[in-house]
């Protein structure tokens, strides 16, 4: 289906237009990418191939991404339930369109990712599937086809992939199941198998298990799941390269902070025994929810800055971690607002940049905390 704007959508990119010499001039100060390569360190954004999502067809979102960004990840059109609408059928459209213009405008592509390993987020015909009468030959089939097909298509053009993307289930830590694990027999037989294929129809790229596993309150089980699995990936050999943290931590409230902060040690252990076992790091999808924050924007603000900050502080000490990629870049496009409104009512300001392409306060803490971190060797991370 071809997209028409609307009379809405029309003004809407008239006065994104107009802001874009603003932003050029804005950009003249050092991106938030040039930033991060002077420690060896890579920043980068989410971004949308529609046009009314954080898009590069957004003129205003697209010079965003051009002053602050040298890594691009797309937000939905790699997943399952776009790149493949059914068992027989590819749409690749959306994706190759966004990979285009991230290349015209010298910036990577990472690829996310190429199995989500949540019922929920399983394509429906996949969880319906009818496996026949070998069921785990076939599930297997249908999985590394998937995993070939886009690995071979985009050859060195990506270098990093989220293989498998959130297969811990967080209030329990225990494994995640669906239709292509309950045919192969195991979640593990599952995650192994897609690892084994990324690698050998992608030799060149780093493979990255992506999860939550956040240092908030609540999150012990999760990370204790995902220290299991990461553990069980080294004792079978299985090639997983990193850990991607995605980071969409959630502010406690001004009372709640030190709490917060309080665990700093504890998330700092966690990372310490994921890289002791090898593992490189990545954060992966970078957002603030500011939850029990007050309404008033400043205070909001400034308290979204400060705990971002102590995160990075504490997550960019270890040397291994060299991308940190937003999930995305201006609150006017944040998944966020749909999934998980404040009940006041206030808009959601998780992003480095505003409603109106401002930067914020957020987005000086993450300049800064690039600034601070360790400077990486050219040994530092796996790959």
């Amino acid at each position: 289906m071809t997209w028409m704007p609307t009379r809405r959508d029309s003004i809407a990119a008239l006065a994104a237009a107009a802001l874009v010499p603003q932003l050029a001039r804005a950009a003249e100060a050092p991106g938030l990418d040039a930033v991060a390569r002077k420690k060896g360190m890579r920043f980068g954004s989410a971004v949308s191939a529609n046009p009314r999502g954080g898009s590069f067809d957004n003129p205003a979102y697209a010079a965003l991404l051009r002053a602050d960004c040298g890594l691009l990840v797309a937000e939905n059109e790699m997943k399952w339930q776009h790149l493949r609408p059914a068992p027989d059928r590819f749409d690749f459209a959306a994706f190759d369109r966004m990979l285009g213009w991230g290349e015209r405008n010298g910036m990577a592509m990472r690829g996310h990712n190429l199995l989500w390993h949540r019922r929920k987020w399983m394509p429906r015909w996949l969880e319906v599937q009818d496996f026949g009468a070998r069921p785990a030959t076939e599930a297997a089939r249908i999985l590394t086809t998937h995993i070939r097909t886009v690995t071979q298509r985009y050859g060195t053009r990506i270098a990093s992939y989220d293989v498998v993307n959130e297969a811990v289930t967080p209030d329990t830590g225990d494994l995640e199941e669906t239709a292509l694990s309950r045919a192969m027999g195991g979640v593990e037989v599952t995650l192994d198998l897609a690892f084994r294929t990324a690698r050998a129809a992608a030799p060149h790229a780093e493979l990255v298990y992506n999860d939550y596993m956040s240092w908030e309150p609540g999150n012990a089980r999760h990370r204790d799941g995902g220290l299991r699995l990461l553990e069980g990936f080294r004792r079978r050999g299985t090639p997983v390269d990193a850990l991607g943290v995605q980071s969409h931590i959630m502010t406690q409230g001004a009372d709640g902070h030190a709490g917060v902060l309080a665990q700093q040690d504890a998330w700092r252990q966690f990372l310490k025994t994921v890289s002791d076992m090898g593992y490189g790091l990545l954060i992966t999808e970078l957002d603030v929810r500011d939850n029990g924050l007050p309404v008033a924007i400043g205070p909001r603000d400034r308290g979204v800055a400060e705990y971002a900050r102590a995160y990075l502080d504490a997550t960019l000490a270890f040397p291994q971690l060299r991308d940190v990629v937003a999930w995305g870049m201006c609150d006017r496009f944040s998944w966020i607002e749909g999934f998980e409104p404040r009940a006041d009512k206030a808009a959601r300001r998780p992003c480095p940049y505003d409603e109106a392409y401002r930067a914020k306060p957020l987005h000086a803490a993450i300049a800064t905390a690039l600034a601070n971190a360790p400077a990486r060797s050219a040994k530092s991370g796996t790959r």
